[in-house]
């Protein structure tokens, strides 16, 4: 798993709640929320300050799904140096308009092949994907009754918003309240 928003924190969910062991790897120092959410749901947590991303492998082994949930794609493109082999990585995030990043394209396309791996990126889901969801809160909530509301890490009134858009980010996930 990369990121630890609350797309990629849900993504950690499904794939705990699907029986895979679990990693987060975010850019937060530990302690904090979402670390503390990682654990709840049996994860565990890899900050980018104590772990280079070249380093994966040797804390986790084979590196089997990496579920991409940053936007981020230099991040991106270097945790995909170290897929390991019969590797799926799903990009979720979009990346914003930002300068070209050199990749090297030998490496990945021959670790594509002889690593038997597969990339896809995904934004919509059907029907059928938002029930599955609903199950696997479902599980969680039934594992870790904590887990899911720590997702909303602050409820505010509209009034706050603009704090909420041009101040620093604190938590996983703020809300607005109406009413």
């Amino acid at each position: 798993m990369l990121g630890s928003g609350p797309v990629g924190l849900l993504g950690a969910m499904a794939l705990a709640a699907g029986g895979f062991t679990t990693f987060v790897y975010s850019r937060e120092p530990e302690p904090n929320a979402k670390a503390d959410l990682v654990k709840a749901i049996g994860g565990r947590y890899l900050s980018a300050i104590d772990t280079a991303i070249e380093d994966l492998p040797k804390k986790i082994g084979n590196v089997d799904v990496v579920y991409e949930a940053t936007g981020a794609s230099r991040v991106s493109f270097d945790v995909m140096k170290v897929l390991g082999t019969n590797g799926v990585l799903v990009f979720t995030g979009v990346p914003g308009r930002k300068s070209p990043i050199d990749v090297d394209t030998d490496l990945i396309m021959r670790n594509l092949v002889l690593k038997n791996q597969v990339v896809f990126g995904t934004v919509n889901a059907g029907r059928e994907t938002f029930e599955a969801a609903v199950q696997d809160l479902g599980v969680f909530m039934r594992r870790s009754a904590a887990a899911v509301p720590a997702l909303i890490t602050g409820r505010f009134p509209v009034s706050a918003h603009r704090d909420l858009l041009l101040g620093t980010a604190t938590g996983i996930k703020n809300v607005l309240r109406f009413g």
